[in-house]
């Protein structure tokens, strides 16, 4: 892999904040089918994606991984859905900082059981992104609560119930991210680890279109679909990078691409006009600044 450890989570951030962007504008209110529907549309474009890396593999795998991978894969493939039921209820700008609280989590995790290490200023860092992401699903609950206070009509009344779904996501995912260290380090390459998620993801979603346009009987065609296809595109494009980021140190890298839920909230500012604080700037800006720390052990 030509990419370092620091470049390919840097391309894992920016693709997975703009996947959030097109998941919120793909996820209809409304349709109580609109996350199965994106499982479908991400499960078709992995898959693909998984027949390409199979090609340059040169069919080199062997299917038990699949298997052998299934506790990775169910985990992530859990909370991404979680996920997209959240943004249903919940604006992008809180449900992504909320659920990205889980590269701390899984960066706990790494340091405490698996014994992973860094420096001091490494530590810094980490501690800035960890605060930072901690800090704004803080705020974001609280003004969630106070837009609902506000607005008696909102579409998705749930009040504090929906903030359920990015921490359910936050923890599923953590667990995932945590197992995937350990296959990584012991058991399969990254090549392998990323086929095999894939895959699953593939049948996953072709369970899930056929749970809703067979046994359900609702529409879906997927030429009309165009921001739910562009999230795929990027979700699939930002793991491929993550599994050669996470690759190395963990402790240091799953907090660091967590903190991609702030790219989501500066897009959801800028192209959905979702509300932004000084206090979510600031926040903003102590990510950031932790991320460039990081930069100098490229």
């Amino acid at each position: 892999m030509a990419f370092s450890w620091y470049t390919s989570a840097m391309f894992s951030i920016v693709l997975w904040g703009i996947t959030d962007l097109f998941y919120k504008k793909g996820t209809d209110p409304w349709d109580r089918y609109s996350h199965l529907k994106i499982v479908f549309t991400v499960g078709l474009v992995m898959g693909t994606q998984a027949l390409y890396q199979l090609v340059q593999m040169g069919w080199d795998y062997n299917p038990i991984n699949i298997v052998k991978y299934l506790p990775v894969s169910s985990m992530y493939i859990l909370s991404m859905t979680l996920g997209y039921v959240g943004l249903r209820y919940l604006e992008v700008s809180i449900n992504s900082p909320v659920s990205n609280t889980s590269g701390a989590i899984a960066g706990i995790l790494a340091f405490i059981v698996l014994g992973k290490t860094m420096n001091s200023l490494q530590l810094l860092a980490v501690s800035m992104i960890t605060f930072g992401l901690i800090a704004m699903g803080l705020n974001e609950k609280n003004l969630a609560k106070e837009e609902r206070n506000k607005d008696k009509f909102a579409k998705h009344k749930l009040g504090a119930l929906a903030l359920i779904f990015p921490i359910l996501y936050a923890v599923v995912d953590a667990l995932g991210t945590f197992l995937d260290d350990v296959y990584l380090s012991k058991l399969m390459s990254p090549e392998e680890a990323l086929v095999s998620y894939e895959l699953t993801f593939l049948f996953c979603g072709v369970m899930a279109i056929i749970y809703v346009m067979v046994i359900k009987k609702q529409e879906f065609n997927i030429f009309r679909e165009k921001d739910k296809m562009l999230a795929a595109l990027f979700e699939t494009a930002g793991q491929f990078f993550y599994v050669y980021a996470l690759d190395t140190n963990s402790v240091v890298v799953a907090p660091m691409i967590a903190s991609y839920s702030i790219v989501s909230v500066i897009l959801g500012r800028i192209f959905l006009k979702e509300y932004l604080s000084k206090r979510q700037y600031i926040i903003i800006g102590i990510v950031m600044i932790g991320v460039i720390i990081l930069g100098f052990f490229e």
